[in-house]
């Protein structure tokens, strides 16, 4: 297997093998995390709900930055906010979940979930 992605390995059995996932997989699992959290209106660069449905997945790690280090994710998310809601409030709630769905689906240990609010969504204001 030639790939040139950078890869992770999460679990090592003699018996069965090894399962790695991709720093491209967690920023995915990232991403599709904090896009499910109420008063986000998408990730830096626009990728909202609507747009992964139409373009594909892949398009969810814009915004996101995944670091692996020892077992332990850093993540790094740049996120649009809707109007009305509170930048604190939303904030802890992506921080809760994207810490939740990458340690419940990879096993690693999150030790930290950085949010830069990079944009204020004024859509959902104007409707």
């Amino acid at each position: 297997m030639s790939d040139k992605r950078t890869m992770f390995t999460i679990r090592e059995d003699e018996n069965a093998g090894s399962v790695k996932v991709s720093e491209e997989v967690l920023a995915i699992i990232a991403g599709l995390a904090a896009t499910e959290v109420s008063g986000v209106a998408s990730m830096e660069g626009g990728v909202t709900k609507d747009l992964i449905a139409r373009l594909g997945i892949k398009n969810l790690r814009a915004g996101v930055k995944v670091t692996v280090e020892e077992e332990q994710i850093s993540v790094d998310l740049a996120l649009n906010i809707d109007y009305g809601y509170a930048i604190m409030d939303v904030s802890t709630q992506v921080q809760e979940r994207v810490k939740s769905a990458l340690e419940n689906m990879t096993g690693l240990t999150v030790s930290e979930v950085n949010v830069r609010v990079a944009d204020v969504s004024v859509k959902a204001a104007k409707e």
